[in-house]
């Protein structure tokens, strides 16, 4: 019987990975994730899956970033009872990220409430906290390197794929058929990550495209950083720095933390990590210390080098500070969070500065700063944008486009058929034209919504 790939996400664009995988009446999802950016693609977090949530028999997750597990609360809230498969570190990082998730989505929905700027009447979130919080018991941890079966007659081994703690590429063996799905690939020289392992044969391949049509400059992220953070302290401003709470975080820690020890920027500049999902999420690099490159001196550094904010009255407080400081804080596209609440306090003024640390999604915030937006719209208001910005352009956790294709060609064997997913449309084009003109395989970007055979 055929085994067929729906591409519910993650095709057409960089967000909402969502792979349904059929074989007879057995379906798994790989990736189970929010649409995140433009509006039109966060509606579709609000439209009935195509499927009935009760009729998928498993999920595996490559990783815990909210655009691979961030609908998984709503996937189980819908009648979802089975297992969810991932990591130790991917299960322990979802029991941060989704009900931080869940409480944001709470609290703009109240804000939103309390201002009238919402165009719903009550503003809700799309789930809650407690949505979040029931759905960890169905995540089952599995081993890296280790075959598991989440279906009788199905197969699953996860290998480590970079990127961030815990994320993995996922063979699927079922019907014959061996599937290799990506999922988001690290860098081979990343700061904190190991690098992928090489990927194992497979007939069929579905590779992320983030970077699918460009290559990271050769450029330092401790000379990049250190420059930015030299001229804001020059002129005592504030650097605003929107983080993605698990791996970007971690990686300016450690980065800042550095450039403190070299004398590279003051040792009393102050540094504050506002994101209590970021501040758990550094502590689990102590409890995964074989999932990254740092010793135990190095994580002790990254804890130390800021002061944690967890409070939302510790958060206030720091409107009320002077510059020169640095404030951490999550998201990394500047999509919600407290650090909106910063942001709109500090883009007003020129000694002041925002450092992007990563790719920035098509319509969200932090495209509208990285493309020299004279406005950002905050919270139903127009903020003007005086302050500098800075796109540390060394500082992605993505493969690029050499790395990708490095990657696919330590393949023993070409595979049948190459889709190329997760990516934009001019990105995974591009990686689509690489393939079929030097590796000369089968490759394909799938329209959102197709299915192809695996």
């Amino acid at each position: 019987m055929s085994v067929n790939i729906t591409f519910l996400g993650g095709a057409d664009t960089v967000t909402g990975s969502k792979y349904l995988v059929q074989q007879g009446n057995q379906r798994v999802l790989v990736d189970c994730g929010l649409f995140q950016g433009y509006k039109q693609l966060r509606l579709r977090n609000w439209d009935p899956p195509p499927f009935q949530a009760s009729d998928i028999d498993a999920v595996l997750l490559t990783h815990a970033h909210l655009d691979h597990s961030g609908y998984l609360p709503l996937l189980c809230q819908q009648g979802f009872k089975g297992r969810v498969h991932a990591t130790p570190g991917t299960r322990d990082l979802c029991a941060i990220l989704l009900p931080d998730s869940g409480h944001i989505q709470e609290e703009d929905a109240a804000f939103a409430n309390r201002h009238g700027f919402s165009k719903h009447s009550p503003a809700r979130p799309l789930y809650t906290k407690l949505d979040a919080l029931n759905c960890q018991r169905q995540i089952q941890a599995e081993a890296l390197h280790k075959t598991f079966s989440p279906l009788p007659g199905w197969r699953a081994t996860f290998s480590n794929a970079g990127h961030i703690l815990g994320a993995a590429s996922v063979l699927l063996e079922v019907a014959g058929r061996r599937i290799l799905f990506s999922g988001d690939l690290g860098r081979p020289n990343d700061l904190l990550m190991n690098p992928p392992d090489a990927p194992p044969p497979a007939d069929t391949v579905l590779i992320e495209s983030t970077y699918g049509d460009r290559t990271h400059p050769e450029e330092d992220i401790l000379r990049e950083l250190a420059s930015a953070l030299q001229r804001v302290c020059a002129r005592g401003g504030v650097a605003v720095v929107p983080v993605f709470a698990v791996g970007r975080a971690q990686a300016l820690l450690h980065a800042i933390a550095q450039l403190k020890a070299q004398g590279k920027v003051p040792h009393a500049l102050p540094i504050f990590l506002d994101s209590p999902m970021a501040v758990h999420t550094t502590a689990l690099f102590e409890r995964h210390p074989h999932a990254h490159r740092l010793d135990a001196s190095q994580l002790d550094a990254m804890n130390s080098v800021a002061t944690m904010v967890e409070t939302p009255e510790a958060s206030k407080a720091l409107a009320k500070r002077h510059g020169p400081m640095v404030i951490l804080s999550a998201s990394g596209m500047a999509t919600g969070g407290r650090v909106l609440h910063h942001l709109a306090m500090h883009l007003t003024h020129h000694r002041n500065m925002v450092i992007l640390t990563g790719f920035q999604a098509p319509g969200t915030r932090g495209a509208t700063l990285a493309g020299g937006g004279a406005f950002l719209r905050i919270h139903g208001q127009d903020v003007p944008v005086k302050a500098e910005v800075v796109s540390l352009s060394s500082a992605s956790a993505h493969a690029d486009r050499t790395q990708l294709l490095a990657w696919l060609q330590s393949l023993k064997r070409a595979p049948d058929q190459v889709y190329i997913v997760h990516g934009e449309r001019g990105a995974s084009d591009a990686l689509r034209q690489d393939i079929e003109h030097q590796l000369k395989w089968r490759a394909r970007v799938p329209e959102h919504g197709s299915t192809w055979p695996a």
